[in-house]
């Protein structure tokens, strides 16, 4: 089971998710981002455009590792692994 971690500011929109430890079933980072889904309805299109990509200001990292995969989010999640979704946050 793959441990997610969100940014801070992400339970701001999805505030179901916050003070929760998220663990879900998944061997991809795309069936992690399913997941989530399941658990908060529209976090998918938060972190992945009209087509399934990674949106450009969004990060995510298997353990120590960034996604290499930002298209199809087929990089590998093991048994006992961090999943840390990050967005930048950009203003004036």
């Amino acid at each position: 089971m793959a441990k997610v971690q969100l940014t801070r500011h992400l339970f701001r929109f999805f505030p179901d998710l916050e003070g929760k430890d998220i663990v879900v079933e998944a061997a991809t980072v795309a069936e992690v981002v399913e997941r989530l889904e399941a658990l908060a309805p529209g976090i998918a299109f938060y972190i992945c455009d009209e087509r399934g990509r990674l949106r450009q200001h969004v990060n995510i990292f298997v353990d120590e590792a960034r996604v290499e995969d930002r298209r199809a989010l087929s990089d590998a999640v093991e048994q006992d692994t961090r999943v840390f979704i990050s967005q930048a946050l950009s203003g004036g």
